[in-house]
This record gives C-alpha cells, sequence and structure tokens, in this order.
C-alpha cells in the first residue's frame, strides 16, 4: 500500500543555514570591544556597546562609520 517518496536522502543534512561566525565568532563580530572605521580617511573611533557604528558620523570628513 502506498509507495514512498524517494530514498531519504533529502537536502541539507539538517545541519541548518549557512555556515558563518555568527555574533561571538572571531574578530570582526559585532561585540562589545573593536573600533569604529571610517571607510573614506581611515579614522578610528572605539565602538560604543549598543550604538551601531554605521549610526555614527566620521568627525573628521562626516561620512558613516563602518566595522573595523
Amino acid at each position: 500500500m502506498g509507495q514512498g517518496r524517494g530514498s531519504g536522502s533529502g537536502q541539507g543534512g539538517g545541519r541548518g543555514r549557512g555556515g558563518g561566525a555568527g555574533r561571538k565568532g572571531g574578530p570582526k563580530a559585532g561585540g562589545p570591544d573593536g573600533f569604529c572605521v571610517c571607510p573614506g580617511c581611515g579614522h578610528k573611533v572605539k565602538h560604543v556597546a549598543g550604538k551601531p557604528c554605521y549610526e555614527q558620523k566620521c568627525p573628521k570628513c562626516a561620512a558613516q562609520m563602518i566595522r573595523e
């Protein structure tokens, strides 16, 4: 009665998506330490926990800062 739909190989193997480091993995993670850097002039400021770098403007050239 009724046949199955294939051999059960499926896709993905149940390991989830991605393979990135996540929030806690490595020096480029978005943790509380580190610096925000200006992509235009290279000026660095210490990262403030709870305030994303992209919300800050560079004090030298007013460009949007990015995470180091």
